[in-house]
């Protein structure tokens, strides 16, 4: 199958959505399927084509930004060329331009899909309150048009505020989630790196990890609280954040209120910046207990909960839908009150004295997650699609 994957932002952008389109088009690439990414060229740095992993990338100049979207005035003509040669459009939203896609595959009678992988809500500002319910009604342009909407679970689709009202469109396929295992040697490198206990087995200082962007949505906030709370228990005990922390787009009001705070921590928070491969395996199974106190539907699942379990690392998450499926479905984790800074402590307490309790065999995880399940079953639905689209199908 020829098919084209078509987002506003791709690798080397990091976001779970990201990550995401990334590993379904190197797993299908793998199975042999012809795969393009359509997104943009977010930073002129990076080349407009590339092919990457099997995957032809093409990136738009972008011309303008707004908020946290970009303009781009070639890309409906890049997209319509694209879309013909391709047997499927699969886009990811939230993306602005994601209305005009399902337009132009609807003229063409293209197979199309999307999917829907958060809410999006855009930070206060006058330009904002204009351009929230263009997005929301661009999403409600989409939703009717395309053929399937995939979301991430079940749980999420019946909350979110677009897909509750098309859950007879919805098919849910698992996200793909893949981490391979520290070596020994990646795990003594990386605990000497940022001076952690030589081993997480009873630990003299419990090590708590958060792999994110520092954001707003992210709730970054509330550990900083719950961390103060655990020390009256834990006076050693440590935030290790892996994740881009610097000049995150949109977010250096919040890096600037919360910068005071960091540097009170001293010592109690360290952040290492975006960690790839081993380095980031072993930050996962370094630590005792990893959270993800996001505090909005932006986030609809975390991906990240999952790399943790499969590196052994339990994982505590906020009452989101979607966001509490994974340590529900695992075993491997607990879940507390959105935006609960004391009862994120506790469980984060609870997990560091019964850590044995909430640790599973990473093949256990396996069975609910992986990027080979989720292109089996991604491939199952582009073939349905296309057949449906072939003319006489029935006859």
């Amino acid at each position: 199958m020829r098919i084209l994957q078509v987002l506003t932002y791709y690798r080397p952008w990091i976001s779970g959505l990201t990550i995401y389109v990334e590993r379904l088009a190197r797993g299908l690439a793998k199975q042999g399927h012809q795969v393009t990414v359509l997104t943009s060229q977010y930073d002129p740095a990076l080349p407009l084509a590339e092919t990457k992993d099997g995957v032809v990338i093409v990136r738009v100049p972008v011309a303008a930004r707004v908020s946290k979207g970009v303009v781009m005035p070639s890309f409906g003509f890049m997209a319509r060329w694209l879309m013909a040669g391709h047997d499927v459009l699969h886009m990811h939203l939230p993306q602005f331009d994601a209305a005009g896609l399902a337009i132009n595959a609807r003229i063409k009678s293209k197979p199309s899909l999307f999917t829907y992988h958060c809410d999006v809500f855009l930070p206060a500002g006058l330009v904002n309150r204009v351009a929230q319910p263009v997005v929301w009604g661009m999403n409600d342009i989409a939703a009717k048009l395309a053929d399937r909407i995939v979301a991430y679970t079940d749980d999420y689709a019946k909350h979110s505020q677009l897909l509750s009202r098309y859950l007879d469109k919805v098919t849910i396929i698992p996200p793909p989630v893949e981490i391979e295992p520290p070596t020994e040697a990646d795990l003594i490198a990386f605990r000497q790196k940022f001076n952690l206990p030589a081993s997480n087995l009873q630990p003299p200082t419990p090590v708590i990890g958060m792999a994110a962007r520092l954001a707003t949505e992210k709730g970054v906030e509330v550990l900083v609280d719950a961390l103060e709370i655990v020390r009256k228990t834990h006076p050693t005990a440590r935030v290790i954040f892996a994740g881009p922390y610097q000049n995150v787009l949109g977010e250096e009001a919040y890096a600037a209120r919360l910068a005071p705070r960091f540097a009170a921590l001293g010592d109690a928070w360290t952040f290492t910046g975006s960690l790839h491969g081993a380095e980031l395996s072993a930050f996962f199974a370094s630590c005792d207990v990893t959270v993800l106190p996001s505090l909005n539907s932006t986030e609809s699942f975390g991906l990240v909960q999952v790399e943790s379990m499969l590196c052994g690392t339990p994982s505590i998450c906020s009452d989101l839908p979607g966001v509490r499926v994974s340590p529900q479905t695992t075993g491997m984790g607990k879940v507390v009150p959105i935006g609960n800074a004391p009862a994120l402590a506790a469980a984060i307490l609870d997990v560091i004295a019964n850590r044995p309790r909430y640790v599973h065999p990473r093949e256990w995880v396996q069975n609910f997650y992986s990027t080979e399940k989720t292109a089996r079953e991604y491939e199952k639905l582009y073939q349905e699609l296309i057949t449906r689209h072939t003319p006489n199908h029935n006859a």
